[in-house]
């Protein structure tokens, strides 16, 4: 038979094709990692545990750096300001008081030696709040974090990485120097955009019926249009040099349509609908698995899109594990003994870390099937990490006092713990296609160098660590590529084939209306 050169040109495509790709999807990730784990992990900016880490972006060597005082002319501080209310937190020796901590140049400072501490010992907590952060910031220049904190100097303070287990996965594994916190401020919000890339709206927050009636933020106005600053208190210290600055209010919801869009939005913590809450159950709640809704501070139920719909409507299966998650939520329904409160003591749940608490799909009583598929403890993820039956995603968050968050939880335990979570994780039987990625929900009030891209008015915001470890990472390298917290969310659309959450398209589309670039998936940190 006579093949002619029309005839043989399909013919050798078809074998070009067989010969370049490994995979029938046309994308490799999605032959090569099977399950994707995102340990979750609290407070701390790159600066403050990597910034002597080698070959990355870390704190630079020489040059004051220009924190200025908070008035209009932005004077430059010679010293930093003391450390309000001591360095140390209640119950930790040596006890390093307000008076221990005066006289430190104005630049970043190793808190282990400038204190006489070590990593096991809690710092007092640092101010990390939604419109904070972006005064921090203050358009890139990283040169307000001392002016607008509730903490004075601390914030500029850093930690020998060297001394971690974490530092030495990183260093086998992939460190990302250029990996941002989704959005500005604390847990509360970058939790939640985690998992819906989206702000909670709280409806008619203005006439709600609460006790006392919510307070909203109060900003600055630049004529008719929002400022992200918030309106200082007649009375508030005049210099950072004199005390923590005052604001007229602070609130957790912003004002109506600071986004443009007519809603209320919640920005800084707010309780969860449903037990575990730090609300509890309102007296007429026989079941006592609800949140008393009289509260200013209890959200009410969300209904926005989450990953997790995405998950379910393929078919791919999915659980947000929590340390001592299953403790808590029986203290929850019964006497409300969530533990200890001292700093460091166990478990120290954090309610606001569970985002899927907050949504009406898992409802303790229409949503309760929803609840126990996807809503677990840390010792199913450990058995089910060992029997090799962990879900195809993974999301992890330490209990309290293993998180590493400043206040009530030291550096050295979170970072113990997370080693060996890793360790057992790669024991798995599923380790050979897995990809885990450890990271900060955000960075906890603590000073880094690098200017967050400009992005939409959620964020990015500070820059935070990112850890990539996976049989397929590109071993002992740094990963400079542009990514935030939501690159966790465009590695999981990527790798099962879902359409990106609206708010993924709309940052990515801010970021290059700003003049720069889309955030990366993780996948440049992988031999694919």
């Amino acid at each position: 038979m006579r093949i002619t050169s029309t005839g043989l040109i399909p013919i050798l495509l078809m074998l070009a094709g067989a010969g370049c790709s490994d995979d029938s999807s046309g994308d490799p990730l999605q032959d090569k990692v099977d399950t994707i784990v995102v340990i979750y992990a609290e407070n701390r900016g790159f600066d403050n545990m990597y910034g002597a880490f080698p070959g990355a972006n870390g704190i630079p060597s020489t040059g004051l750096i220009a924190q200025t005082d908070r008035d209009a002319s932005g004077t430059k501080l010679t010293d930093l300001p003391m450390t309000w209310g001591g360095v140390t937190a209640a119950g930790q020796t040596p006890v390093v008081t307000q008076m221990d901590s005066g006289g430190l140049p104005n630049e970043p400072y190793d808190v282990e030696s400038a204190f006489g501490i070590q990593q096991q010992t809690i710092t007092r907590d640092l101010y990390h709040r939604f419109y904070e952060n972006q005064m921090q910031i203050n358009g890139g220049k990283n040169d307000k974090f001392v002016a607008f904190a509730d903490s004075g100097g601390l914030v500029m303070g850093n930690y020998d990485g060297s001394k971690m287990a974490l530092w030495n996965v990183a260093k086998d594994n992939v460190l990302a120097d250029n990996f941002f916190q989704a959005v500005f401020g604390g847990s509360f919000l970058n939790h939640q955009y985690l998992i819906c890339a989206c702000a909670p709206e709280y409806p008619n927050a203005d006439t709600a019926q609460t006790t006392p009636p919510i307070a909203l933020t109060v900003l600055d106005m630049n004529g008719t249009a929002f400022t992200p600053n918030l309106t200082m208190k007649t009375g508030s210290p005049a210099s950072t040099m004199d005390g923590p600055l005052i604001f007229v209010n602070r609130g957790a919801i912003s004002p109506k349509n600071y986004f443009g869009d007519n809603t209320f939005r919640a920005v800084n913590t707010m309780q969860p609908p449903y037990q575990p809450s730090a609300n509890a159950p309102a007296a007429s709640d026989a079941t006592k698995k609800f949140a008393d809704t009289s509260k200013p501070s209890t959200l009410p139920p969300q209904t926005q899109q989450t990953i997790g719909d995405e998950l379910d409507a393929k078919n791919v299966t999915w659980a947000w594990y929590a340390g001592a998650w299953s403790s808590t939520l029986a203290a929850a329904t019964t006497d409300r003994n969530f533990g200890a409160s001292t700093p460091g003591a166990a478990p120290q749940f954090q309610f606001h870390h569970q985002p899927f608490n907050y949504y009406a799909k898992y409802d303790p009583m229409t949503g309760a099937a929803a609840r126990t598929a996807h809503l677990k403890d840390y010792t199913d993820l450990v058995a089910d990490a060992a029997a090799g039956k962990l879900p195809q995603v993974v999301f992890y968050k330490p209990e309290g006092d293993l998180n590493q968050h400043a206040g009530y939880a030291s550096l050295q335990a979170g970072d113990a713990h997370i080693a060996d979570l890793i360790a057992k994780l790669q024991a798995s039987p599923q380790y050979s296609k897995m990809f885990i990625v450890v990271t900060c929900d955000e960075n906890g009030g603590w000073w880094d160098h690098v200017a967050p891209p400009k992005g939409d008015l959620l964020g990015p915001g500070t820059r935070i660590p990112a850890i990539i470890i996976s049989p397929l990472a590109k071993k002992g390298t740094v990963d400079h590529t542009q990514y935030d917290t939501a690159s966790v969310l465009r590695l999981i659309s990527r790798r099962f084939d879902l359409t990106p959450l609206p708010g993924l398209t709309a940052r990515d589309a801010a970021l290059k209306a700003a003049g720069g670039q889309a955030m990366g998936d993780l996948t440049s940190a992988l031999n694919l």
